[in-house]
């Protein structure tokens, strides 16, 4: 049986932001854009949530919910920073470490280099060395499963721990709000409301047949969840199913050469990123946001490969071309554009001639 703990840091960006900066603390602060920016909200403190800001919103919108909050850009060298002295404190206890971004990972301690027996013992402990080494407070959740863990560490956030016991799972399930479940968003709770369901046991009751039917192939997935299955391993280290750039225009747009001058240095970008990550890849994506906030995505998959800033410039060139024929009744402006290479060509290539761009 494993033993797996999730942590969670607690609304890290901006919690690093109020330990660094006193005058900060205890106050609502958003870790994006200016307030009368077309940036998006990457962190809110605890304060801040409390007005209903959240990730993903733009920060002209955190600003309407809350005109007194501390904006603030992010400083993703810092947190890039912190996140390492984190993760050093992970591998003191096992080196199956999986991390899911800055601040968030799974730990497998089922053997552990500590030979400690409880699981939650080990949580314990990181979350005191790292409360000690960074003046960070941080979530854990203890279980069976990655799924389980995951639920758990959200327990008791911010600042808290949450067991899973073994024989435990389906009590701790059944009783919790369905759109408190780990993969049930917004649009699926609602159809789950329409169909009657609101917490973990009534979806556990349900028929697998019935999930299929409504849900597709998710139907199993969300059999599963009900009852606390979960087979997935922590993997150490995760190959990037792809690598992208994007930006938001200060202004919605229509002028075309405009576009163009922001996919060069989008091209640049990207091409700077896969040589860093030694990655080639066989599709290129363009990914277009329209004023209405509508997006538009083109992709073209090619024999050879993408990486050279100089094609992905062209070849997006192209994409944006079909996408902006294509605008009309009435046209729209543009807000942001987006590139990205997928399906990576695993093996070594060799002769590339450098970028044009170089």
């Amino acid at each position: 049986m494993r033993k797996i703990i999730h942590i969670d840091m607690d609304a890290f960006y901006a919690s690093v932001e109020q330990r660094d900066f006193p005058e900060m603390r205890g106050k609502p602060v958003v870790v994006g854009g200016s307030p009368h920016s077309r940036g998006v909200v990457c962190a809110a403190s605890y304060e801040a949530r409390k007005f209903g800001i959240r990730s993903a919103i733009s920060c002209y919108q955190a600003y309407k919910l809350c005109p007194d909050a501390i904006f603030t850009p992010p400083r993703f060298e810092v947190y890039k920073s912190v996140s390492k002295e984190i993760r050093r404190i992970f591998l003191e206890y096992t080196d199956l470490v999986e991390p899911l971004s800055l601040d968030e990972a799974y730990l497998d301690v089922t053997t552990n280099k500590p030979n400690l027996p409880l699981a939650s013992t080990i949580a314990k402990e990181i979350r005191k060395k790292i409360w000690e080494g960074t003046g960070l407070t941080c979530s854990a959740g203890v279980a069976t499963n990655k799924f389980l863990a995951k639920m758990a560490s959200e327990k008791n956030k911010p600042n808290g721990l949450y067991v899973v016991l073994p024989g435990e799972e389906l009590s701790f399930l059944d009783e919790l709000p369905l759109y408190q479940f780990f993969g049930i968003g917004k649009k699926t709770y609602e159809k789950f409301q329409h169909l009657g369901f609101s917490k973990g046991k009534d979806l556990r009751l349900a028929d697998e047949s019935f999930l299929l039917k409504e849900f597709g192939k998710m139907g199993s997935v969300f059999y599963r969840m009900a009852r606390g299955i979960d087979d997935r391993e922590v993997i150490p280290f995760r190959d990037p199913k792809s690598i992208g750039v994007e930006t938001t225009f200060t202004h919605d747009s229509e002028d075309f050469s405009y576009f163009l001058l922001t996919l060069e240095t989008l091209a640049k970008e990207l091409e700077g990123r896969m040589l860093k990550k030694n990655k080639k890849g066989k599709t290129l994506t363009l990914k277009v946001k329209f004023e209405d906030f509508t997006v538009k995505q083109k992709s073209i998959t090619s024999d050879s490969v993408f990486f050279l800033a100089d094609n992905l410039f062209q070849q997006s060139s192209n994409l944006l071309a079909n996408v902006w024929k294509d605008n009309f009744d009435p046209p729209k402006k543009i807000r942001l554009l987006g590139l990205s290479v997928t399906n990576f060509y695993e093996k070594e290539i060799k002769g590339d001639q450098p970028s044009l761009f170089g």
